[in-house]
Formats: structure tokens, C-alpha cells, sequence
């Protein structure tokens, strides 16, 4: 075990710029308010995975979250965005344009994107969302076992394994029969903050 947390560790710091190395910030509660979204579909739960495009590696896991209001659960992460309020790890305000760029900051030439979209009740999801707002802010690399952990908590995720490697929990979750999973792709250079950067454009 001591084998693994170690290789997690090494990996998520060699692979920071994916973004499984974030500060946590404190926005306070009327710039949370004023950008709170709900989006009108279902309910869902839907697990990024970032992954090396050369050897498979994970670098870092989020999940989103449609609950009361949508939310970025972005353990450890990297994301900035003008306008996108953060507290202790969750991002506000998560727009259809705001998960795009979100989605094509973290992708590039060294790593692609993998969205696996569950659509759960209205307490399932409500679930979820109290477990991270509740949760605090995570130490870096510890992305995949913080989410992974969050989603055991959830009914009907009970099972869900628990591990620090976003590309272990990212194959176990494409066991259940009811995922919608999506690859993204892009192909150019620099970290998380190029990309923002550019996406925001």
C-alpha cells in the first residue's frame, strides 16, 4: 500500500500541470449567490478524468455535480476563472461555458479528457453536493481518493472503489451499466493556466 501512495504522490506532482495541485480559496457568500446556476435538465453526477495520452496515467479527478445548483467538485485543482467563486475545492457558477472551459483547460497534446456522466435523483445529487461543500479543502494528490471517497457516500454508489489513481476509478466506473462516458481531445501545449487562458478567449 505504502508502494502506491507513493507512486500517487510522484505522479500527481509530475503531473500537476493537469491539475492535481491547487490551492484552496474562500470566496464569501454574496459572490457565491450572485452566480449561482441550476442547470434545467436531470439530476447527474459526472466524474472527470484526466489521462496521459502516452502512457495512461491519470493526473487529475473532479466531479460535477447538478443538484439545488451545479457545482465543480475540483479536489487539489488548478482552475482559475474571472468570475467562477471557489470554496474549499468547489467552484460556483458552473455554466455550460464555464464546464467547456473547464474541460479544455485540463486537455491538451500530453492529456485528454474523460467526462462519465451519471444521471441520479434529485437526492442523490443533493447528496453529493452537501458531501462537498462539507468536505474542506484537499491536499494535493490526493484528487481520485477524495472523490472516489465522496462517491461511496452516495446511495447506490456504496461500491464505488476507493483509490488514489483517477484512472483506476475512472475503469471501475465504466462498469456500471448506467455511465455515459465522453473522450476530449485537444492538441495544444502548456498547463492548466495556458488553458484557461485560452479557452476563455
Amino acid at each position: 500500500m505504502r508502494r502506491w501512495v507513493t507512486a500517487a504522490l510522484i505522479g500527481c506532482a509530475l503531473l500537476a500541470v493537469s491539475g492535481c495541485a491547487g490551492v484552496s480559496v474562500q470566496a464569501d457568500d454574496a459572490t457565491v449567490a450572485a452566480v449561482r446556476y441550476r442547470d434545467p435538465g436531470p439530476a447527474t453526477l459526472t466524474v472527470y478524468s484526466v489521462i496521459n495520452n502516452r502512457t495512461g496515467a491519470g493526473g487529475h479527478t473532479a466531479l460535477l455535480i447538478n443538484a439545488s445548483e451545479r457545482v465543480l467538485f475540483d479536489p487539489a485543482g488548478s482552475f482559475r476563472l474571472d468570475g467562477v467563486p471557489e470554496r474549499d475545492d468547489v467552484l460556483f457558477g458552473i455554466t455550460p461555458r464555464v464546464e467547456r472551459i473547464y474541460r479544455s483547460a485540463h486537455a491538451r497534446a500530453s492529456h485528454h479528457v474523460v467526462s462519465q456522466t451519471f444521471q441520479v435523483t434529485p437526492e442523490q445529487a443533493e447528496t453529493a453536493y452537501r458531501l462537498a461543500l462539507a468536505n474542506g479543502p484537499v491536499p494535493g494528490a490526493l484528487c481520485a481518493s477524495v472523490t472516489s471517497g465522496l462517491l461511496r457516500q452516495v446511495p447506490g454508489f456504496e461500491n464505488t472503489l476507493r483509490t488514489y489513481f483517477p484512472e483506476a476509478l475512472m475503469a471501475d466506473l465504466a462498469t456500471r451499466p448506467d455511465g455515459i462516458s465522453e473522450s476530449y481531445f485537444e492538441n495544444d501545449t502548456g498547463d492548466v493556466v495556458d488553458g484557461v487562458a485560452a479557452a476563455a478567449l
